[in-house]
């Protein structure tokens, strides 16, 4: 496998954080070299926010990705759009949460997948999931981890304590990865 370079932005509360650290555990139990730089305003929910996630069979030099590097931009947000569109490189792959960004990518030059994922998530009662949607249409197309694997972190992470919440997130995951194929 070639080397991940994933830019995942958008506004605080929206489970961008959650998704780059739920994406590099997943690599790690799969036994990848993985680094993960979250980034956020000190409001936090409301405010933006961004991680970086690479994902490699090698050792990783660097935790940053710079405009041109990225093979993933996930934009959950216009202004994520607006900023890290360009991050993306030549062939690349761009995921817009087409629920509320109404802009159309510029970009001619890499692969644009529109995810409705606050209506998904909606339909299938909590839009906290919309993350998992997202994160879903994303593993669909890059198959860079297993979702049995995610979906291994996200039992970890809420356990027995919350049973409706794992078996949302996995529903969540399925939608999503139905969108990318």
């Amino acid at each position: 496998m070639n080397n991940e370079h994933i830019l995942i932005a958008g506004f605080g509360g929206q489970g961008v954080l959650s998704m780059g650290k739920m994406l590099a555990e997943a690599a790690m139990a799969e036994g990848r070299e993985v680094s993960w730089l979250p980034s956020y305003g000190a409001e936090m929910r409301g405010g933006t926010s961004n991680v970086s996630v690479h994902i490699s069979d090698k050792a990783i030099g660097s935790p940053t990705i710079s405009a041109g590097e990225a093979t993933c931009v996930i934009a959950m947000n216009l202004p994520s759009l607006l900023k890290f569109e360009s991050f993306v490189k030549p062939g690349g792959l761009l995921l817009v949460n087409k629920s509320i960004i109404d802009k159309p990518s510029s970009r001619k030059d890499i692969d644009v997948i529109y995810v409705p994922v606050n209506e998904i998530a909606k339909e299938l009662g909590d839009n906290k999931v919309a993350n998992m949607v997202m994160l879903g249409a994303y593993l669909g197309k890059s198959k860079v981890v297993k979702n049995e694997t995610l979906m291994n972190q996200v039992r970890e992470v809420f356990g027995a304590k919350k049973p409706a919440v794992v078996a949302l997130n996995e529903k969540a995951l399925a939608e999503g990865g139905k969108l990318s194929v």
